[in-house]
């Protein structure tokens, strides 16, 4: 069974994970980005050394269907937040860069949510705190007789 105080630490942390995203979304609307946009400029930029920024990474990144991803492409590409390119590796490969204008908006953006972080931190690290003491509580193995 879990405690009701496991609860209400998981329900916290929920609420301040849904705050900064709030806040991102707000900030990337007064940005003039759609905050899938933002998304897409921060998962291309933000990528892994050893991934490439194609499609079906950047979909899968995104938690988006393939066509899902195309679509968003398209539509960053038409506002020239981001470009496509062939790959030097394989020309029928195509991957998706950042553009300037896209890059000075993600740099932008990126500052504002670094400070959110910051000021966000106490709050939010304290909930996730909260939540895996709970968890920690429950995969202690059982003391036998009592000893310590």
């Amino acid at each position: 069974m879990i405690p009701l105080k496991d609860y209400r630490a998981l329900a916290e942390f929920r609420y301040r994970l849904r705050l900064f995203l709030d806040f991102s979304e707000r900030a990337a609307a007064a940005a003039g980005l759609e905050p899938r946009q933002h998304q897409l400029l921060l998962a291309i930029k933000g990528l892994p050394e050893l991934e490439r920024p194609t499609i079906r990474t950047l979909a899968r990144r995104l938690g988006l269907r393939h066509h899902s991803a195309v679509e968003l492409v398209n539509r960053a590409a038409r506002r020239g937040l981001v470009k496509r390119e062939s790959s030097d590796q394989d020309r029928r490969e195509v991957l998706v860069r950042i553009a300037p204008r896209g890059g000075r908006m993600l740099a932008r953006l990126s500052v504002r949510h670094r400070e959110e972080l910051v000021a966000a931190r106490p709050r939010l690290v304290g909930a996730l705190d909260a939540l895996l003491v709970g968890l920690e509580r429950e995969r202690r193995p059982a003391r036998l007789g009592g000893a310590r």
